[in-house]
């Protein structure tokens, strides 16, 4: 059997994350969420206020970090951090934290041991230019900036949060310009990626786009 290495980039809000999850169900594969990898990282950062411009001091925190995806949670350092690390304060921070040379070195070299003996399907901002670059499918998603942040505001409405639609819009907007112009490994659209616009589809939709490259190639 074929080894299955999907790899799925894009921007904030654009619906990697559900749609990865999606497909690797369908497909019994392994989904590893690199995301919530770097809001784990960021959150132990704020939690225990690391200047991030010391690379000594992140390197040393990082050393001694354990980031465990198991079952659709996200345990960092045993603990159970599925909530927390999508509350906005983290949202925030995140792109900042992750443009950090020592922070996507560490985490891209656990990513690669995850993949390198499963069937996996991991989304991000630079699994297929980066993290997986001989992923044998590669998929960039997109959507317009006001639809990802309608569903960014749908999911913080559903947990009762008082954050605006236009602080959401905001903040996606501030990670698009951090993501993409960032020196080191920016989002960037791999040459041999399929392009995605998910503006205006449904998920199932989206997924079933997924499922026919995957099927077709």
């Amino acid at each position: 059997m074929k080894k299955i290495v999907v790899a799925i980039d894009g921007p904030a809000g654009a619906g990697k994350s559900t749609i990865s999850k999606l497909v690797a169900q369908k497909l019994g594969i392994e989904y590893i969420d690199t995301g919530a990898m770097y809001r784990a990282v960021t959150l132990k950062i704020i939690r225990n206020k690391i200047d991030v411009s010391d690379d000594v001091t992140l390197e040393k925190m990082l050393n001694s970090t354990e980031i465990t995806l198991e079952n659709g949670k996200v345990y960092l350092d045993g603990e159970d951090v599925s909530t927390e690390i999508r509350q906005l304060y983290v949202s925030g921070r995140v792109s900042e934290i992750a443009a950090k040379q020592v922070v996507r070195d560490r985490l891209v070299e656990l990513q690669r041991k995850m993949a390198l003996s499963k069937n996996v399907i991991m989304d991000g901002r630079d699994i297929g230019t980066v993290v997986l670059k001989d992923a044998n499918y590669k998929i960039y998603l997109t959507a317009s900036v006001e639809e990802r942040a309608a569903r960014r505001y749908k999911e913080f409405c559903q947990q009762n949060s008082s954050v605006t639609f236009q602080e959401i819009c905001n903040d996606i907007k501030e990670r698009d310009r951090i993501d993409m112009n960032r020196s080191y490994n920016p989002l960037v659209k791999a040459e041999d990626a399929i392009l995605i616009d998910t503006t205006g589809k449904s998920i199932d939709e989206v997924v079933d786009e997924i499922l026919l490259i995957i099927k077709n190639n």
